[in-house]
């Protein structure tokens, strides 16, 4: 018989029942088309039961003396971690107010007692089908979950999870994003006479760090480029705050960073700094690569002018451009800086310096 364990264990049958000879009967019928079964004579008994060993599927009496079936149904298809187990309720009622009741209660079929056990078997293979692809369909979904949040963070999982064939195929769409560049400075010249082993570890214990003031801002992580990252606010979910939120990040950055160096505690890691860079515009946001491998990213003139303006960026500081300053002026203090030169482009830029975020005036 079909159940939900891919690792071809039987599958686990909760027989419900308040009369001892309904629950043997149902047992061996279900043992003998290769079932485990669990007994409990009583819905107390069988949430305890429940909660211990979520079986595949339950057989529910409903007349039963404290707890009636129709309750155990309910909470079970009310707990999240039990609302996908079907439900058969088994009953001598044949009242037609009765099967609307267990509906309500959330029950998968039923069975009308005295039941014919080839129809029963049938039943419960057929629920078994069912219980076994929504497993096996939660456990891909588990599976991307823990791909797409290297990326993003929890909320933005589940929205890329509702409409996957838009988030998950190649191409993309044009956004407004602000693009976030941070790079540590004066890396390279402390790597170079250390041992590589000691150098990744530093280093990952930087970027772990980092990364998670990234998703607590709702960003998006694009990638890591030796010892700089990259990241993007606004797609593939923007949340309206999203230029904020990103300066937010800049802010808690430094100051992780500084404290993650303290902890690290290792000779030379002290002079090391962060310089950060920022500017917001229009970009293609998407999959870029082929079907077999891709990459979600951001393209365009905004990539390259936020880059540029990291790293003109020292130690400690946090450059934003015009752009930037102007979404979120209101809420932010920024020193101007004058207009300067970058490499690739034929315009003077105006760089501001983030100096806080204002607090949110309450009322």
């Amino acid at each position: 018989m079909a159940g939900a364990d891919q690792a071809g264990d039987c599958p686990v049958i909760m027989v419900v029942d308040d009369d001892w000879m309904n629950r043997e009967v149902l047992q061996a019928y279900l043992e003998a088309d290769g079932c485990c079964v669990i007994l409990a004579h009583d819905g107390s008994e069988a949430l305890r039961l429940v909660a211990e060993t979520p079986p595949d599927l339950v057989l529910l009496d409903i007349n039963m003396p404290g707890m009636s079936g129709y309750e155990v149904c309910a909470r079970l298809k009310n707990d999240e971690r039990t609302q996908f187990i079907p439900v058969v309720m088994v009953t001598a009622l044949e009242a037609e107010q009765d099967r609307i009741r267990a509906i309500q209660a959330g029950a998968d079929d039923f069975l009308t007692k005295p039941f014919n056990s080839l129809l029963m078997r049938t039943r419960v293979r057929s629920l078994l089908c069912i219980k076994q692809l929504h497993d096996e369909l939660e456990s891909r979904n588990n599976l991307l979950r823990r791909v797409l949040n290297r990326y993003v963070n929890e909320d933005i999982v589940e929205t890329i999870l509702v409409d996957p064939d838009r988030y998950l195929k190649l191409g993309g769409e044009t956004s407004t994003v602000t693009v976030f560049f941070a790079d540590i400075r004066g890396f390279t010249a402390f790597a170079e006479r250390k041992p590589a082993h000691e150098v990744l570890h530093i280093l990952n214990r930087i970027f772990g760090a980092l990364t998670e003031v990234i998703f607590e801002h709702h960003g998006t992580l694009d990638k890591y480029i030796g010892d700089e990252l990259m990241a993007f606010y606004g797609a593939p979910v923007p949340t309206g705050d999203d230029p904020l939120n990103a300066l937010h990040t800049a802010l808690q950055m430094q100051t992780v960073f500084r404290q993650v160096c303290a902890e690290i505690a290792y000779p030379g890691v002290e002079r090391l700094g962060l310089g950060i860079g920022l500017h917001s515009g229009e970009a293609a946001v998407g999959n870029v690569g082929s079907e077999r491998m891709m990459s979600y990213t951001v393209i365009g003139d905004v990539v390259n002018t936020a880059r540029r303006i990291q790293q003109a960026a020292e130690s400690g500081a946090i450059l934003l451009s015009e752009a930037t300053f102007r979404l979120a002026e209101s809420q932010i203090e920024a020193e101007r800086l004058s207009a300067r030169m970058f490499s690739g482009k034929s315009e003077p830029i105006v760089v501001y310096r983030l100096t806080g975020i204002r607090p949110k005036l309450s009322g």
